[in-house]
């Protein structure tokens, strides 16, 4: 079910947004990578009942160095004390994409959990700081994307 789900959101992001299929291949890689490695760490733990939330920013042209360094230096570290999980950061490889998508998956203990923390995140005095102070010049980005998604049955992260 989430192969299907994940194939149904790459074809209508290729369809939205003209984006080469190659690109959308290389996130999905990624991510399986990543979601993959993370199932290997916790091998020999409890199967996890969590969610995981896709999101993809399109970013305003020339803001994606300034959105990179704030992920890098404050936004993963605001997550965390929120209670939502990084599992991977990535970006296109290929100009122009690179400089104009950014592509990250969130683990969260339940998709109410992840509603109640993205409040919490988003009403934080240090977020509400850092994220003006990085849009003194204008917004970062100009569109978010957000799916949820579970693991299926046949999943390594059951």
């Amino acid at each position: 079910m989430l192969r299907n789900d994940c194939l149904n959101i790459a074809k209508e992001t290729i369809m939205q947004k003209k984006l080469k299929p190659s690109y959308v291949l290389f996130f999905f890689c990624g991510a399986a990578f990543m979601l993959g490695l993370s199932a290997l760490r916790g091998a020999n733990t409890q199967p996890s009942q969590h969610c995981y939330e896709l999101r993809i920013y399109h970013i305003h042209e020339g803001k994606a160095d300034a959105l990179r360094e704030r992920f890098g230096n404050y936004t993963d570290a605001i997550f965390k004390k929120h209670d939502m999980k990084s599992v991977g950061y990535w970006v296109p490889e290929d100009a122009p994409k690179s400089q104009k998508l950014f592509i990250y998956i969130l683990e969260h203990p339940s998709r109410q959990e992840a509603e109640k923390n993205w409040a919490a995140f988003k009403a934080d005095p240090e977020w509400q700081k850092v994220k003006a102070k990085s849009e003194a010049n204008g917004p970062l980005v100009d569109q978010e994307d957000s799916y949820f998604m579970d693991p299926t049955s046949y999943s390594a992260l059951k």
